[in-house]
C-alpha cells in the first residue's frame, strides 16, 4: 500500500508538470524504476538474558521491615515471617506480592542505623540476628523460589572498624589499607559536596569521599583487593548469597584529584567479574553508579551485569507528572541501543530519594509509573512500601521509616516502641486494608508483577516503540519467540483514542486475537502484514487518562 501511494505521487506529479505553461520544454525528473521505501524501522534483535531478567526484586530495610523480638528494630526472624506476604513459593495463591527476588540493605555489624559503615564485613548486625539466622532466611528464601542479593559496600568501612583504627595507630600492617596526607590538598566531593580530607588528632589527614566516619580503602594495595575479594567469596559459598547490590562502584580508586570514574575503577570491576566467574558463576552484580547514562553504561561494559538506571527512572516520573511521554520515550531509545542486552535495573525511587507517591502526588500517578516500570525491558526493583503508597520528605529517615503492615499501633512493626516513627498516612495506606480492596495501589502491584512473571514477553523480550497518534500515550511492543504483549500507558489525564502503528515489526505476517493481560477481557484484534506492518490499529477504542493496557496477542491459526 505504501508503495503505492509512492507511485501514484510521482505521477501526480508528472501530469502537472507537463501541464504547466512555459516558453521552454518544462523539466520531466525521471521516474524511478524502483519507488523509494519508507525508511527501514530499526528493530530490536533478541540477546542473551540471564537468571536475573526472569525476577522481580525487591528491596528491604530490616530494621524498618518487620520486628520478630519487640525490641523496635526490624529483624531477620521479622523478615522470615514476612517471607510469605512477599512470595509463599505457590502461584495460584493472590495474598501474597509475588516478588521474587529480595535486595537486603547492608545486615553486617556497623555503628549505624543504615549499615553504610561496616565494623565487621563477615557478622550479622547483633540487632538483625546471627549468621546463622541469615542462613536460615536464605533457606526459607530458595525454598519459596526467592533469590537474595545484599549490599555489599567495598569503596568504605566505618572509622571504627580495626582495620581503621589500627591504621590511625600508625600499625605497618594496616597502614596502606588507607590514603593518607601530611595536609589538606584541599580536594571536595566530585558532586559538589564538602571536603573529602579529614584531620586524625596527629594531624594526619585520611581520605573519605562521603564523609569522615566513612574512610575509603586503598585499592592500589593488593592485600585490599584480595581480602575485598575474599569477603565476596564467603557471602556467595558460605552464607549463600545470590549475589551483590554493589554500592558507590564510581569512587573506588582514585586518580590523584579525579576522584570518580577513573579507568583504575573500570578496571577493579572488571577483575572482579572474572574473579566471580570463577568461585560463583551464577552471582550477580548490580552497581550503583548514581549518574547519567552515558557515564553508566561503561561499567556494565566493564564487567558488572548491570547498574540502575537513575535517568530512567526520573524519565518515568516526569512522564507521569508533565503528561506527555516524548523525553520517556526518547531515553528509553537511549537505553536500548546503549546497553547490553536488558542488562539494567529499573526501579522508581529507592532508600536515598523521597519516596514515589510522595514525588507523582496521587494513587493514579504511581499505579500508572508502576506500569510502566513493570512493563519495560530490564531487571525491575520495588522499594519496601512503594506497594502500599508509604510517603516521605527527602530526609533519609523520613524514607526509611517502619514498613506499614495494619492500621493498628505502630502500624503492625512493633510491639515495642519503634526505632523511627512510622509514616502519618499508615491508617490507610497499610498491607492489610488495600489487600481488601480490589481497586488499591497493593492490588495493582500484585497484578502487575504477576503479569511480568508470567510473561516470557514481559521478562525476556524485545522492545519495540509503536506509533501512535497522541504524544499522551507510550505504547510499545514486547515480543518473545511468538509471545507478545503490547503495553499501551496514558500519561495524560483526559482519556485519548487509541491508534496504533508500526512500519515493521518482528510479530509474524497474519491474524491476532487480543486481549487484556490482567483482566482477560477481549480486545480488538490485529492485522500484521507480510512485511511486520501494521497501521491504524485500534486495540480499545479509548483509554482513560493516566490508565494502562496490556495487550496480549495471540496468533490466529490458518
Amino acid at each position: 500500500m505504501r508503495r503505492l501511494i509512492i507511485l501514484s505521487l510521482s505521477l501526480v506529479y508528472l501530469v502537472l508538470t507537463l501541464g504547466c505553461s512555459s516558453d521552454e520544454e518544462p523539466y520531466v525528473p525521471p521516474l524511478p524504476t524502483d519507488p523509494p521505501e519508507p525508511p527501514e524501522e530499526e528493530l530490536q534483535q533478541p540477546g542473551t538474558t540471564y537468571w536475573w531478567n526472569d525476577q522481580v526484586f525487591y528491596e528491604v530495610f530490616v530494621r524498618s521491615f518487620m520486628d520478630d523480638t519487640g525490641d523496635g528494630h526490624g529483624d531477620l526472624a521479622g523478615l522470615i515471617d514476612k517471607l510469605d506476604y512477599l512470595n509463599d513459593g505457590d502461584p495460584d495463591t493472590d495474598t501474597d506480592l509475588g516478588v521474587t527476588a529480595l535486595w537486603l540493605m547492608p545486615v553486617v555489624e556497623s555503628p549505624s542505623d543504615h549499615g553504610y559503615d561496616a565494623t565487621d564485613y563477615r557478622t550479622i548486625q547483633p540487632q538483625y540476628g546471627t549468621n546463622a539466622q541469615f542462613q536460615q532466611l536464605m533457606s526459607e528464601a530458595h525454598a519459596r523460589g526467592i533469590q537474595v542479593i545484599v549490599d555489599y559496600v567495598m569503596n568504605h568501612l566505618s572509622n571504627e572498624h580495626e582495620w581503621f583504627t589500627a591504621a590511625a595507630a600508625n600499625d605497618p600492617d594496616y597502614e596502606d589499607w588507607f590514603l593518607w596526607r601530611s595536609s589538606n590538598p584541599g580536594w571536595e566531593q566530585p558532586w559538589g559536596g564538602g571536603n573529602v580530607w579529614h584531620r586524625l588528632s596527629s594531624g594526619r589527614y585520611y581520605y573519605g569521599v562521603f564523609w569522615s566516619g566513612m574512610p575509603d580503602l586503598n585499592y592500589t594495595n593488593p592485600a585490599v583487593e584480595a581480602e575485598m575479594l575474599d569477603i565476596a567469596d564467603f557471602w556467595l559459598n558460605t552464607m549463600g548469597v545470590d549475589g551483590f547490590r554493589l554500592d558507590a562502584v564510581k569512587y573506588l580508586i582514585e586518580d590523584g584529584s579525579i576522584l570518580q570514574d577513573t579507568p583504575e575503577t573500570l578496571e577493579f570491576w572488571g577483575r572482579f567479574r572474572e574473579h566471580l566467574n570463577t568461585t560463583a558463576p551464577n552471582a550477580l552484580t548490580v552497581g550503583e553508579a548514581w549518574d547519567d547514562t552515558d557515564v553508566v553504561i561503561p561499567y556494565v561494559e566493564a564487567g558488572l551485569h548491570t547498574c540502575f538506571e537513575f535517568n530512567l527512572a526520573q524519565a518515568i516520573i516526569t512522564a507521569v507528572n508533565s503528561g506527555s511521554s516524548s523525553s520517556l520515550v526518547s531515553k528509553v531509545d537511549q537505553i536500548i541501543k546503549g546497553y547490553p542486552y536488558h542488562q539494567y535495573a529499573t526501579f522508581l525511587t529507592n532508600h536515598d530519594q523521597r519516596r514515589v507517591l510522595s514525588q507523582v502526588g496521587n494513587t493514579s500517578r504511581n499505579k500508572l509509573a508502576a506500569a510502566i516500570m513493570l512493563t519495560l525491558p530490564g531487571v525491575p526493583f520495588l522499594f519496601y512500601g512503594e506497594e502500599v503508597g508509604m510517603e516521605s520528605g527527602w530526609d533519609h529517615h523520613d524514607v526509611r521509616r517502619p514498613m506499614q503492615w495494619t492500621s493498628g499501633a505502630n502500624a503492625g512493626f512493633t510491639t515495642g516502641s519503634p526505632w523511627n516513627e512510622v509514616g502519618s498516612n499508615y491508617q490507610t495506606n497499610n498491607v492489610e486494608t488495600m489487600q481488601a480492596d480490589e481497586g488499591s495501589l497493593w492490588n495493582t502491584y500484585r497484578r502487575l508483577v504477576q503479569a511480568r512473571v508470567a510473561s516470557d514477553a514481559l521478562r525476556r523480550g524485545t522492545y519495540h516503540k509503536l506509533g501512535s497518534n497522541s504524544s499522551r500515550l507510550f505504547a510499545f511492543l514486547r515480543h518473545d519467540q511468538g509471545a507478545a504483549v503490547v503495553p499501551i500507558h496514558n500519561v495524560g489525564s483526559p482519556s485519548v483514542e487509541v491508534v496504533l502503528s508500526a512500519t515493521a515489526s518482528q510479530l509474524e505476517p497474519g491474524e491476532y486475537t487480543a486481549h487484556d493481560l490482567l483482566t482477560g477481557a477481549e480486545l480488538t484484534g490485529l492485522t500484521v502484514e507480510d512485511d511486520g506492518a501494521f497501521f491504524d490499529w485500534r486495540p480499545v477504542s479509548s483509554l482513560a487518562g493516566l490508565a494502562s493496557v496490556l495487550v496480549a496477542l495471540e496468533p490466529v491459526d490458518p
